[in-house]
């Protein structure tokens, strides 16, 4: 097992997620479905303990990650009862050490194990995924995205989107900072298969049986030759890379000029709270254009299944 300095738990006692092996399957759930899913720090080191004590057992073949609820996750806790009480128990140092040692611990050396955990993850998607939860979602291998999935996406500490979509395109979407929904990311190649939200976790759950009937140790290989594909493009010095300047943005985000101050204790982040607020009006857009073609005589209507939908 690895070490970890906070955790203090067997895994038979986990607060905020859920384990279990089922038909050489491990179930791992993101388990605080009343706050959205947001990853405080025991959950995350819970996390980090589940994949870990997955990727030792001999009887799990495969892996998948689901989130209870309504989404997969909200992102980062930025400061709930369990948080606050978890950070006054176990501090950090002030200043920029104690920021960069907790962000590489819980951002770049937990994500980086997950993404090279020795058996295939598969991670299923709905509802919000936003900056910690796409960050998360990202180390898997395969990912499932429900038909109400909805991304957000930043230029956070473990930055792998360049390698997850095409860079032009990620441009496009980080200068913007804006949801795009799980058909558009299929078609940016970042989510695998979307499916109907009720037929989510048994469409992810099949397919994974179908991967565990496979010898493992072929799977392994499999994907440690495809990462190390990635590696000899640089992936994981350009995550280190990239996570130095993550830690330069973050610091220069309380400056006095920066134009959407990092908030106080508990409070959404402004980027956040501005996507969201262009989602709408992207939404109520489309919906009026939708309005305009059903009023205009002898045009095609549009069909549920067209690539611009929106989710419900």
């Amino acid at each position: 097992m690895s070490s970890y300095q906070h955790i203090r738990y067997a895994g038979q006692a986990y607060e905020f997620i859920r384990y279990e092996v089922v038909e050489r399957i491990a179930r791992v759930t993101l388990n605080r479905p009343d706050q959205v899913n947001v990853q405080s720090t025991a959950m995350l080191e819970e996390l980090d303990h589940a994949v870990d004590t997955a990727g030792a057992d001999h009887d799990v073949r495969v892996i998948c990650l689901f989130g209870a609820g309504r989404h997969f996750s909200a992102g980062h806790d930025l400061g709930s009862s369990e948080e606050r009480a978890h950070r006054e128990r176990f501090p950090i140092e002030d200043g920029a050490r104690g920021l960069f040692e907790r962000n590489w611990r819980l951002h770049m050396d937990m994500h980086l194990r997950w993404r090279n955990v020795p058996k295939p993850l598969i991670c299923a998607v709905q509802g919000y995924c936003i900056f910690g939860g796409w960050m998360v979602a990202s180390t898997a291998d395969v990912i499932f995205a429900a038909d109400d999935a909805l991304f957000l996406g930043s230029a956070f500490q473990y930055f792998s989107i360049p390698y997850d979509i095409h860079p032009r395109m990620a441009k496009e979407l980080l200068f913007q900072g804006r949801f795009i929904n799980a058909r558009q990311a299929r078609e940016l190649g970042f989510v695998n298969r979307v499916v109907r939200r009720d037929q989510l976790e048994a469409e992810t759950l099949a397919y994974a049986a179908d991967v565990a009937r496979n010898d493992p140790f072929d799977l392994r290989t499999t994907k440690m030759a495809i990462n190390q594909a990635q590696d000899a493009q640089g992936f994981t010095a350009h995550i280190h890379n990239a996570f130095s300047t993550f830690m330069v943005r973050r610091i220069g985000s309380s400056d006095p000029g920066h134009v959407k101050p990092w908030p106080t204790e508990g409070k959404r982040l402004p980027m956040v709270e501005v996507a969201l607020e262009r989602y709408q009006q992207e939404l109520a857009r489309e919906q009026s254009l939708e309005s305009d073609v059903e009023q205009t005589p002898g045009r095609i209507q549009s069909q549920p299944n067209d690539p611009q939908g929106t989710p419900e």
